[in-house]
């Protein structure tokens, strides 16, 4: 058998395939079917901004430069310190970096606090003595 026999068939169906399509897509002359769409009555739309959440900013200073600033935005709190570089590294050395990130107020826990007694003291000498037979 001849290697182009085999490849008859696989021609034949490109060609048609690229053929039919063209075919069946031929556009008709009549218009395409339009539906009415109903007329609304225009309503006054109002809209309303919310309001802007409370932003304050602290910063300290120690002699007129900005050594650390603090901002609390809704719940979230976070500290931006400036970015010193360590040494003799200028901004845009390999040692002294562009940017600093800020620092997010995650948690505080407050350990010198004492915690408050929820039982009286005369109470307490009742739990502590066992039961009465």
């Amino acid at each position: 058998m001849m290697r182009t026999s085999s490849l008859w068939p696989v021609l034949l169906l490109t060609l048609c395939a690229h053929i039919v399509p063209a075919v069946a897509q031929t556009p008709s002359a009549a218009p395409p079917k339009l539906d009415k769409i109903e007329e609304i009555a225009d309503d006054p739309i109002t809209v309303n901004a919310k309001p802007a959440k409370e932003k304050k900013i602290t910063e300290k200073r120690d002699g007129g430069r900005v050594t650390e600033a603090t901002v609390k935005s809704g719940n979230s709190t976070y500290k931006v310190k400036p970015n010193t570089p360590a040494g003799s590294a200028l901004p845009g050395d390999a040692m002294g970096s562009a940017n600093r990130g800020p620092q997010w107020t995650v948690m505080e826990f407050d350990l010198g606090k004492k915690k408050k007694k929820t039982t009286k003291e005369g109470d307490s000498a009742g739990d502590d003595a066992p039961p009465a037979k």
